[in-house]
């Protein structure tokens, strides 16, 4: 039997427009909860763009009124994009969560500077962590961080929410566009340079994977090489174990400065071959391979289609994806039509008799205080999710074995024979905080025993392997609810607990290419460009958020639930807009560049320096005239075609070229700052690496200090989002191999002379075996 939804009853009111604040709200909705849609005089702009499509995917199961004074006395959570002015407080709520997403936050230096996602990319390091060096930097396509903002802010309304029952006590939830990015559209690059002392850095550090896109005699496929074993499979995969003799080549910075006879090896091989045939073989090889999906694709896609993730819209105008998880025993909320403009007005009835808890301050604490969790996952995705957990309050105990450790650990600053070189993985650290760490060997009867027993008392259980792995060490949910009746098993597998690609191993470039969003990066013409960065963490938040549902239910049934979070389907939401935009009749969006489908002038410029670029974007007229007095009103500029967007975008070539010899002649920090405080957007193209000295990040507090005992001191990032409550997320250093072993061992009642024997057979361990 299903219950229903986990939310129903929860009142939300959604004070917001654009994608990242209607994302934000639709997962509550899709969860169970009464969102109110308020839009004062002009509406949501999102109604009029495109076919509409994006609109009613993100306001599908609302309700709208177009004045929500008498609400705010009854709503349990606020979203709004704005700060509640005094009045509105004083009518709130002591109990009410309310949580402002905003491009740069409430607070620090930047609040109020013009933005488009396409700037923010630039500042955040996204930009100029992409491409070749001959070529200038290259934006990510769509609007990626805007999405991914919009699922921490639901993660973070949803733990606040938890902790406001509890306790009677609200919380104030600061979301920043900005900081999502700058944490998920790149792979901690600060941290990789502070562990690597700083070297200097030419340029804006461009770069491409490789492997990455190659091209096939039908399409093109991505191939990913993550690992030592990865690329040394692919090389064999390619038919060319020659290579396997040059060292050079198994060096990423090496490899890249050899790329041009790399990718023409590479090419010539898989040219030759179909997407299928590729696809088949790299599966054989365990290497992780997609083919690269256009909208029609993506719909089209055979394990998309055999697990019936897209579904008919409420219009029936277009499919759309489903919610990305799934918890077992919790029926999932029908899609409804999103509502019309004021469709609701005087038809909300939150008249609420229960009043609002009192309690004092120091009654709250993190959300999920007490709450217990058992960590099995690895590479990016899982612990993203579960460092998420630790920083909201989890006790989090990572388990890893000293023959297959967390193989992040691998992508080290150091190698070999360097003392415990295993420690200095930058992404392991950043995606580790605040855990405890064991060694587990499951291979071994007795280690296996010792994680059954760490289950039993566990309220959370993590783990993204490939399904069969989990089978295949006998730890299925049947069996361990058995032993454990209230425990919440959360799966993250890449493609699903079922279907055809259900087996198949996937990494970020696999989400990207599968879900459409690499596709849309890139020149037109040429292949598409990976965007890097940003699937594992959407997945980990998505699996958050879904965590957080399955505990609550749990809390209310009084049995465990089984979660299935699918990395791929987070990815899938995301890139939503193109798809359902195709489905309603639109063009299939493609490749631009740096240009956008809504500003022209758009684009990188050169500062008056080397590899030196900025970025801007013009949105509006507002922002033309701004633009157009800045560069001090030439005559090119004061054209009449000029005044309409559909007539820069139209003469496009023409104001790059006149653009670009504006910003050559100065540095791209005088040119940004200058378009900036005349309200035009415009960044630094910053190097990936630079985000940790942004000032506005670091009034933010993003980035906090981990004091670890093998590494030091080194910045590190966060959480995108501040709580009123909270002063710091980071409450202890991501764990050495094995470092807690005695700790929790010794709690599970496991003697010491116990632990001395298993120690020996490497059961456990705190270094990696042969080191």
């Amino acid at each position: 039997m299903n219950d229903g939804p986990v939310l129903q009853g929860v009142r939300v009111l959604d004070r917001t427009t654009g994608i990242a604040g209607p994302y934000c709200t639709k997962l509550l909705a899709d969860a169970g909860a009464d969102v109110v849609k308020v839009e004062r005089a002009g509406g949501d702009p999102l109604r009029a763009h495109g076919t509409g499509a994006l609109f009613e995917f993100l306001n599908a199961s609302k309700r709208a009124v177009t004045d929500d004074t008498s609400l705010l006395g009854s709503a349990h959570v606020i979203i709004g994009n704005e700060p509640l002015t005094d009045d509105e407080v004083r009518r709130a709520r002591p109990d009410v969560v309310v949580a402002t997403i905003t491009p740069f936050g409430r607070i620090g230096p930047w609040v109020g500077r013009p933005w488009t996602e396409f700037t923010l990319q630039a500042a955040c390091g996204s930009t100029g962590n992409r491409g070749l060096p001959e070529r200038p930097p290259l934006a990510a396509g769509g609007r990626i961080g805007e999405w991914v903002a919009g699922t921490y802010a639901a993660l973070a309304a949803l733990a606040a929410w938890r902790e406001a029952v509890r306790c009677g006590r609200g919380e104030d939830v600061d979301v920043a566009v900005f900081d999502a990015m700058a944490l998920t559209m790149t792979t901690y690059p600060s941290v990789f340079a502070s562990f690597f002392g700083w070297p200097p850095l030419a340029g804006t550090g461009r770069s491409i994977q490789l492997p990455s896109v190659e091209p096939t005699s039908d399409g093109c496929a991505v191939f990913t090489a993550n690992s030592a074993q990865q690329f040394q499979d692919f090389l064999v995969f390619m038919e060319r174990p020659d290579l396997l003799e040059d060292r050079e080549l198994a060096m990423v910075g090496k490899r890249f400065a050899r790329r041009d006879e790399f990718i023409d090896a590479v090419q010539a091989f898989t040219r030759t071959k179909t997407t299928g045939e590729l696809l088949d073989k790299a599966a054989a090889f365990r290497i992780p391979a997609a083919p690269v999906l256009d909208a029609p694709g993506v719909l089209a896609f055979e394990h998309f289609a055999s697990r019936d993730v897209f579904v008919p819209s409420p219009s029936r105008r277009f499919a759309q994806p489903r919610v990305p998880y799934r918890i077992e025993g919790i029926a999932a909320r029908p899609f409804a039509p999103a509502p019309a403009r004021g469709a609701d007005d005087g038809a909300v009835e939150w008249d609420d008799t229960t009043p609002p808890g009192t309690a004092p301050e120091d009654a709250w604490r993190l959300p999920l205080h007490g709450v217990k969790v058992v960590d099995l996952t690895a590479w990016w995705a899982g612990p993203a999710a579960t460092n998420i957990l630790a920083a909201l309050g989890a006790d989090v105990v990572k388990v890893e074995s000293v023959s297959r450790p967390d193989q992040m650990r691998l992508s080290s600053t150091r190698h070999p024979p360097a003392e415990a070189w295993w420690e200095w993985g930058p992404i392991f650290h950043a995606a580790n905080l605040s855990k405890r760490g064991v060694t587990l060997d499951l291979n071994a009867t007795d280690g296996l025993a010792l994680l059954h027993r760490l289950i039993d008392e566990a309220d959370v259980l993590v783990e993204n392997f490939t399904p069969r792995v989990i089978d295949n060490f006998g730890l299925d949910f049947d069996s361990l609810r058995r032993r454990n009746p209230r425990l919440v098993m959360v799966r993250m597998p890449s493609f699903g607990l079922d279907g055809p690609w259900r087996d198949r191993t996937g990494f970020a470039q696999t989400m990207e290419a599968v879900s459409g969003l690499a596709w849309r990066t890139g020149y037109e013409g040429e292949l598409p460009t990976l965007v890097l960065g940003a699937c594992d963490p959407i997945a980990g938040a998505h699996a958050v958020f879904a965590t957080l549902l399955a505990l609550d239910a749990r809390d209310r049934r009084g049995d465990g639930l089984l979660v299935e979070s699918v990395m791929v389907e987070s990815a899938l939401n995301v890139a939503a807009e193109g798809i359902v935009e195709y489905g309603a009749g639109a063009p299939a969006p493609g490749r631009t560049g740096n240009r956008g489908p809504d500003a022209a002038p758009q684009g990188v410029y050169p500062g008056a320096v080397p590899d030196s670029w900025v970025a801007v974007a013009v949105e509006n007229d507002t922002q033309w005239h701004a633009l157009v007095t800045v560069l001090g009103a030439p005559s090119w500029a004061v054209n009449a075609a000029l005044r309409t967007a559909d007539g820069r975008r139209i003469r496009h070539d023409l104001l790059d070229k006149h653009l670009g010899a504006w910003t050559g002649e100065r540095t791209a920090e005088d040119a940004a700052a200058s378009l900036s405080a005349a309200g035009v957007p415009a960044e630094v193209v910053i190097a990936a690496r630079d985000v940790v000295r942004n000032l506005q990040l670091q009034d933010r507090g993003l980035f906090e200090t981990e004091d670890h005992p093998v590494t030091g001191q080194h910045q590190v990032p966060t959480l995108p989002f501040r709580f009123k409550h909270v002063e710091r997320w980071l409450h202890a250093p991501s764990p050495t191999l094995g470092q807690h072993n005695d700790e929790v061992l010794g709690a599970l009642g496991v003697e010491s002379e116990e632990r001395a024997a298993i120690r020996e057979r490497h059961v456990i361990g705190e270094q990696l075996v042969g080191d």
